[in-house]
């Protein structure tokens, strides 16, 4: 990912799915955020890190990039969508914080 990053920062509007998928470019993924890139915070069930630790750190960096989804129908994930990843987010930060994430980020984001 890091030979295509510059590449990414110019283009008008990105999201990254699924917390950027990987560990191995979880630090791309943070210096992405740290430039305004947008992260969906779904398919946890893909992911092979901790959710609650990435959400945290993105979170840290821009409260404004994360946006929650379901990825379903989840058809390739190892664990489909479920309702615990609503309170998997609950856990990595505070309510007010959660409500962002799961609505108004990416209503500012789609609405632009």
């Amino acid at each position: 990912m890091q030979e295509i990053k510059e590449t990414v920062i110019e283009l008008p509007a990105v999201s990254i799915d699924h917390l950027g998928l990987s560990q191995q470019g979880f630090s791309t993924l943070l210096s992405l955020v740290d430039k305004g890139i947008k992260v969906k915070a779904t398919g946890f069930g893909r992911i092979d890190f901790d959710p609650v630790s990435a959400i945290q750190q993105i979170h840290a960096i821009n409260p404004h990039a994360l946006m929650f989804g379901t990825d379903l129908p989840s058809t390739r994930a190892k664990s489909p969508f479920q309702n615990s990843d609503i309170a998997i987010l609950s856990q990595a930060i505070n309510e007010e914080e959660a409500s962002k994430v799961l609505y108004k980020n990416a209503l500012e984001w789609y609405m632009r």
